[in-house]
């Protein structure tokens, strides 16, 4: 089997009203994605998603266009799509970094595979640790009052795990996360994501304050690239330390992990550069003693297809400790594939299908101006 062509398809999904992603690097109001095909000459077409986020992680819809069209292509056609190592070596000889434009040609390869040989992805991942996956959702750092009604939506629906997003006004991020502890009782774990929005002094400070609030744990207090500052954070604080813009790379995990500034680290397809890049990571912070969990960028259906199949096949991903984030079409107007995923509210079902298991929605594309 050969690749013959790579075709990419941009979209643009509006968030729900009420639940835009309010962080320490702006609103997420809708989402610029880009969804890529990779054909094969035996007909089997392979899915892919790049959920790129210019403030988050430098890459745009445009841009990750470009760099597929220019770039990933010209190096992946005419390869076996099951030379998935080969593959990603020739995409990083071709260009550094962009790992969510190589993320969705890798997790197309892992499609093309799972279809080829009649098997759900878990299957060659090493077959099912946990179905279904535990999840969790999350509050954007809206005003306090306006946070905590979304919290209480969500606990209607039966949710039993919160994450809070602060890193903003370090008041308004206290009343934010005193207010929803409230609401919530002492017997639903919440965490805090501050997107590395605090500074180091400010985080001292507030880890400190957080403390009498029992947060399950501290996602990226401070800006990356400082793991000593990190660790000092985690010797001030009993909450675990979360490392997620701090890990980007295989390289940076292990920068977190030599300089002990974590107790675990975020893993996600997107994020690290594809389903084999994200294993590595996570089998690095098994080596060094870290638990893992498994993030989000908002992802839609097909992503996040790729994130389920991850964490059901991957042990050090403790979503039974920290349920995943795996909830991007909970916060979108509609999806991109055929049939949604059934997600929530406590836990994500695994697609049993070949390949990823789902479908493109030929129709509500064609019948949208998605990428406008």
């Amino acid at each position: 089997m050969r690749i013959t062509r790579v075709e990419t398809i941009p979209v643009r999904v509006p968030i729900k009203a009420g639940m835009t992603m309010v962080t320490a690097h702006g609103a997420h109001v809708d989402s610029h994605y880009v969804l890529v095909k990779v054909h094969t000459d035996d007909g089997i077409v392979g899915l892919g998603e790049a959920t790129v986020g210019p403030r988050w992680n430098g890459e745009t819809g445009s841009g990750c266009e470009s760099v597929l069209r220019e770039y990933l292509t010209p190096a992946v056609v005419g390869a076996d799509p099951f030379q998935r190592t080969v593959i990603r070596r020739r995409m990083d000889e071709v260009i550094k970094l962009h790992p969510f434009a190589k993320s969705a040609i890798e997790m197309a390869l892992w499609d093309i595979a799972g279809k080829a040989l009649g098997m759900p992805v878990y299957q060659l991942l090493g077959g099912l640790v946990r179905d279904p996956v535990p999840i969790k959702m999350v509050v954007g750092a809206f005003p306090p009052a306006d946070a905590v009604k979304l919290a209480e939506k969500f606990l209607t629906w039966g949710v039993r795990y919160l994450k809070v997003k602060v890193g903003l006004d370090p008041r308004t991020d206290l009343e934010r996360v005193r207010a929803i502890r409230a609401v919530a009782g002492p017997d639903v774990p919440i965490g805090i994501d501050a997107n590395g929005g605090w500074s180091l002094a400010v985080a001292r400070r507030m880890v400190k304050e957080l403390e009498p609030l029992r947060l399950a744990f501290i996602e990226q207090p401070i800006p990356p690239g400082d793991p000593a500052a990190l660790a000092e954070l985690r010797s001030l604080t009993t909450a675990p330390i979360m490392a997620d813009e701090s890990a980007f790379t295989l390289t940076e995990a292990w920068t977190v992990a030599a300089a002990r500034a974590a107790d675990i680290v975020s893993v996600y397809p997107g994020k690290n550069g594809g389903i084999a890049a994200a294993l590595e990571v996570a089998h690095l912070a098994r080596a060094a003693g870290m638990a893992c969990h498994m993030g989000s960028n908002l992802e839609l259906g097909v992503a996040t297809a790729a994130m389920i199949h991850l964490a059901a096949a991957c042990p050090e991903i403790a979503c039974e400790q920290y349920p995943a984030d795996i909830l991007g079409p909970l916060y979108h107007d509609w999806d991109v594939v055929r049939t949604p995923l059934k997600l929530g509210p406590v836990a994500a079902e695994v697609p049993k299908s070949p390949g990823l298991g789902v479908e493109l929605d030929e129709s509500r594309l064609r019948s949208r101006d998605s990428s406008t």
